[in-house]
């Protein structure tokens, strides 16, 4: 099956501040693919190019159409939740479904009130009627109700409580099962979704520092709770981040095999969380040296 998302040397900039910056990647179908990164790093400038509601740099392909061109035959495939899910507070539930039903042609209504049915909106409610919670609910029913190829999701849950957020993810992930839709989403809550990706993009400042599959993180990193007395033979091993927890050294290793670790400790495979924390620390460490080298230049 083709590609469902193809972007080289993706660059963005806003005046002088470098929101992308020459950045390639590739998702494929079927799957279901989390960009993470911190505020301001780039994610929600890159799901503007890829959903045409940006100019950049580079080239894009979605779904084999240039975003930036043909915006109307590229949403006719993808559907799209931001953190902010607008909808007029006049309308009513009833009315949304039928507004959407009349305006987009692969709208399956009976599949829209099937996901309603497992929620406690009405139909007659309207929108400013309706918590946080619920509207998001209704917009995720609208939303895969449209037979997309492709689901971009921008912060779906943000300020959502952990119920309503475990309900989102949990509706999410049986239609991904029934529908193979390829998801693409951002969020801070990592954890909450690191049983659902099969891909991991990490961004930061605008740049890739990981893109890989979920099944191929346990033969790339090792996470090691090192024992006391090997220390420094562990240290010799170069781990790229190293913490202390509670009185403990956790070090953690990429490309090394895992023999090379047997008997030092403590060995697993580190999850997604962790692995963005230690990835971020690794990649701000050349900015706060070189910030820290021109505060000593400058300094009398």
């Amino acid at each position: 099956m083709a590609t469902i998302i193809e972007a080289k040397n993706l660059s963005k900039r806003y005046g002088s501040f470098v929101a992308l910056d020459d950045v390639s990647f590739s998702v494929q179908p079927g799957r279901i693919v989390g960009l993470i990164g911190r505020n301001g790093a780039g994610k929600t400038t890159a799901l503007k190019t890829i959903l045409g509601l940006t100019t950049y740099q580079g080239n894009v392909q979605v779904l084999g159409i240039e975003p930036a061109r043909d915006r109307n035959a590229l949403m006719s495939q993808v559907c799209f939740i931001a953190d902010a899910a607008v909808l007029p507070r006049w309308l009513s539930v009833a009315h949304a479904l039928d507004y959407v039903a009349g305006v987009h042609p692969r709208f399956d209504r009976k599949r829209a009130e099937q996901v309603l049915a497992a929620t406690d909106i009405r139909r007659s409610s309207r929108i400013g009627e309706l918590s946080k919670g619920m509207i998001t609910q209704l917009h995720l029913a609208l939303i895969l109700a449209i037979d997309a190829r492709l689901l971009v999701l921008d912060e779906p849950t943000l300020g959502l409580d952990l119920i309503y957020r475990r309900q989102f993810y949990d509706t999410l992930l049986n239609d991904y099962i029934d529908q193979e839709r390829t998801i693409l989403l951002t969020t801070h809550q990592v954890e909450e979704v690191e049983n659902l990706l099969t891909d991991v993009l990490f961004i930061d400042r605008g740049r890739v520092v990981l893109d890989a599959a979920v099944d191929d993180l346990a033969t790339r990193f090792q996470q090691l709770t090192v024992a006391p007395q090997h220390l420094e033979q562990a240290r010799a091993l170069n781990p790229f981040y190293t913490r202390e927890l509670f009185g403990r050294t956790i070090m953690l290793y990429e490309n090394l095999p895992a023999d090379r670790l047997d008997g030092l400790g403590e060995l697993r495979t580190p999850g997604i969380a962790d692995l963005f924390v230690a990835k971020m620390q690794v990649d701000a460490a050349p900015v706060a040296a070189s910030q820290g080298a021109s505060a000593q230049g400058a300094s009398p």
